[in-house]
């Protein structure tokens, strides 16, 4: 009997093994594989453009001669939770401006996924910010309790806007909100504008604030995805801001914003900090996560690209120190645009290039969503009421009635528009400098590799998987998404 018993255990147990065996999962391969090329380029009409289907042939070794860029699919980071642009007022009103059918073209244009670039993500602001066309408040000066908190005022564009931009997007689109400055009376210079604090006898009336918002959007169908404590927490500027240094935010958050967010059973909304520029992110970061009572509310930290205002580059550096420094916190670009808007410079092409540059760079730093400003201005670059005007994406003329697409909606196409959520991001690396690149490899099996030049050269280039390889050439200022079937 026990022999038998044995028997059937070991068979059992070989069972098991074989079938393990059968189901472990083979090492990616791009043998008899093709890769589908889509390309912007300077000096042509190429804008998001199918540009062929490259094979796969064997190359086991690539001579150091050529340019290579190096991709692994069995080394795999962060997953995607998506990308997009903010939905403020600005935009919507400029929405409500235009035609019926130049309001669908909009839609269409950014968040259809097979005609357009797919957005998946958003943010809208909770009060006015500069890009509104007045300062306003939701709840009647001096009233700590919020007994008149009431959102009519975003009724009229936002929150219409708001809905037609979820619909498109297929009815579901994550989003994130964000706070420009309390109410005046809550803040130590008695002003939405100029920076000042918030003042302490407030911290959980304010905090209550947040609730209400949110609870309120939801109840009229926008649901909340996340939300930061503060957007640019460090300036001062002419329109709607508030100051907290890095020890301010992390305690408004540990003893006021993260307790009442739990109290109020919204304690699974992502919490962002900072939400400011990558020069001080690792001191904000680092500040508020190195206090366990702080830190256990956080998911993230948001950051910003306006850290060029003193003439330096783009701090990417700081970005990878941080998130090697805190790998279980979210990194998150919550905000950027390129600022001093030119009616002349529509065309410009380095507007596009500046967010090449950023997303692949954030990206392969370990970002999981991204989030454009404005989704759409008019031809002034606002409206904004106090004149700060800035680019977006895409323009509206509404002096007559027309869109206006700069190649920045085109090259932040080129990662949302073949990039879903839920891709995890793969190694990619080029043998030159000359190129920049990520890869991700999407839920559905296919791998979407970005590939940008923002030289003057022409250069050939291999797309090289574990001994595969596909060659291709990179036009002078151009960006590709080559997606490998």
């Amino acid at each position: 009997m026990k022999t038998g018993l044995l028997l059937g255990n070991l068979l059992l147990m070989s069972a098991l093994a074989f079938g393990q065996a059968a189901i472990t999962k083979q090492p990616y391969s791009a043998v008899n594989k093709t890769a589908k090329l889509f390309v912007t380029e300077k000096g042509s009409d190429k804008r998001l453009a199918p540009s062929g289907e490259l094979k796969f042939v064997t190359e086991a070794q690539p001579p150091e001669t050529e340019t290579v860029v190096f991709v692994d699919p069995e080394r795999k980071f962060q997953a995607m939770i998506g990308i997009g642009g903010a939905l403020t007022d600005a935009a919507a009103e400029t929405f409500y401006k235009l035609p019926k059918d130049k309001q669908q073209e909009f839609l269409n244009a950014y968040y259809n996924k097979q005609t357009g670039i797919g957005y998946t993500f958003a943010r809208t602001s909770i009060q006015s910010t500069d890009f509104s066309s007045e300062s306003y408040s939701y709840v009647s000066n001096n009233d700590k309790n919020l007994s008149t908190f009431d959102v009519s005022h975003d009724k009229k564009y936002r929150i219409p806007f708001i809905k037609a931009v979820t619909r498109a997007a297929g009815g579901k689109l994550p989003m994130f909100v964000s706070p420009w400055s309390p109410p005046a009376f809550m803040k130590t210079n008695n002003d939405v504008l100029h920076g000042g604090k918030l003042k302490p006898e407030y911290a959980q009336s304010w905090a209550n604030f947040y609730v209400k918002f949110i609870k309120t959007y939801e109840a009229l169908g926008m649901p909340v995805w996340g939300l930061s404590v503060q957007n640019e927490p460090m300036a001062t500027q002419t329109w709607e801001s508030c100051n907290y240094t890095a020890e301010e935010e992390r305690d408004f958050v540990k003893n006021f914003l993260g307790p009442t967010l739990q109290k109020n059973g919204l304690g699974a909304k992502k919490l962002i900090v900072w939400d400011h520029n990558r020069d001080l992110l690792y001191q904000r970061a680092s500040t508020i996560l190195e206090d366990p009572a702080a830190a256990k509310y956080v998911w993230g930290i948001g950051f910003h690209w306006y850290e060029t205002w003193t003439g330096a580059g783009q701090n990417f550096e700081s970005l990878r120190i941080t998130h090697d420094a805190f790998p279980d916190k979210n990194l998150i670009f919550t905000e950027g645009c390129i600022e001093k808007f030119d009616f002349n410079r529509i065309n410009d092409w380095s507007l596009g290039e500046r967010y090449g540059l950023s997303m692949i760079n954030d990206f392969n730093a370990g970002t999981v969503a991204w989030t454009d400003w404005n989704v759409l201005l008019d031809e002034k670059g606002g409206p904004n009421h106090v004149g700060n005007f800035c680019f977006a994406p895409v323009h509206a003329d509404t002096r007559t009635g027309q869109l206006l697409y700069t190649n920045s909606y085109y090259y932040i196409g080129h990662f949302s528009k073949f990039i879903q959520p839920g891709a995890r991001r793969i190694a990619s690396v080029a043998s030159r400098d000359k190129l920049l690149s990520t890869a991700y490899l999407n839920p559905d099996g296919k791998i979407a590799v970005v590939v940008m030049n923002r030289t003057d050269e022409k250069i050939d280039y291999s797309i090289w998987i574990k001994g595969q390889a596909a060659k291709t050439v990179s036009e002078p200022h151009s960006i590709a998404t080559l997606i490998v079937n």
